[in-house]
């Protein structure tokens, strides 16, 4: 059945496997979801669970989400987003799902806003090709022809300059590469739509549906801390620094006998 989860894009990063393969992913930063509500198909015409992500104060609430959150006994949330097509019967209304709903190797899609790019020209916006540059052409970087003369006026649906960006966008078919639980971190192979800080939906593959591909271990750096272990090497290390000078005491008195 389908699954998901809110997070925050953080940004992006690369990890070695053991067999030194370099895997480019996408940090997203997993908080504790909830679940405000449970939806069906005697009550609302289709089964859907609600997650709320990123706890605000109540000041910054009004009484209408505040009360809506206090029925799944939480605080109130930023991003409230909807998944269909679940099965409703595995959620209680309240329960808290973290980053563990997902494993190492799964298949999903990631949703996301765009990167807004403002007012762009056709060749940036449906990378069209340019004009000649040189200066006699006077024809660059425009539209170009608009359409047929008969119908006399533009067709609808023609690729022309406008806003570009600052929408829904959905990669499918990414790789979870790994899961973090004590730092609530999912690793993505690939990017990711939208900017940094942005809120991103991690759901089920559509396509691939619960597949999960074999993965090879990663790498992992620890930091060694210092024990009382250390101690006798410290030691050692006195005791051959004083066997040193003793040498070199020796070989000073032999030499200034030998030049007497």
């Amino acid at each position: 059945m389908k699954k998901g989860i809110l997070g925050k894009k953080i940004g992006m990063t690369q990890v070695f496997t053991e067999s030194g393969k370099l895997i480019p992913v996408t940090v997203i930063e997993v908080e504790p979801n909830v679940v405000t509500q449970i939806k069906t198909v005697e009550k609302d015409g289709y089964d859907a669970i609600q997650l709320g992500a990123v706890s605000i104060r109540e000041k910054s609430s009004n009484k209408a989400k505040t009360g809506h959150t206090n029925k799944a006994n939480t605080t109130p949330k930023r991003f409230l987003k909807e998944i269909r097509g679940v099965n409703v019967e595995d959620y209680t209304l309240g329960q808290v799902i973290d980053a563990s709903i997902f494993a190492k190797g799964e298949v999903v899609d990631v949703t996301g806003t765009s990167k807004g790019k403002g007012t762009q020209g056709v060749i940036k916006r449906w990378n069209q090709s340019r004009g000649p540059m040189g200066h006699g052409s006077q024809y660059h970087r425009g539209v170009g022809s608009l359409g047929t003369l008969l119908p006399m006026h533009v067709i609808k649906g023609k690729k022309m300059a406008g806003h570009m960006g600052d929408e829904q966008v959905t990669i499918q078919n990414l790789e979870v590469v790994s899961v973090d639980l004590e730092n609530n971190v999912i690793l993505i192979k690939g990017s990711v739509p939208g900017p940094k800080k942005s809120l991103v939906m991690i759901k089920t593959s559509v396509k691939k549906g619960e597949q999960v591909n074999e993965t090879e271990e990663l790498i992992t750096y620890e930091v060694i801390e210092e024990t009382e272990e250390a101690a006798p090497v410290e030691e050692a290390t006195e005791e051959v620094q004083e066997e040193t000078e003793e040498v070199v005491e020796e070989k000073t008195e032999e030499t200034t006998e030998e030049t007497a």
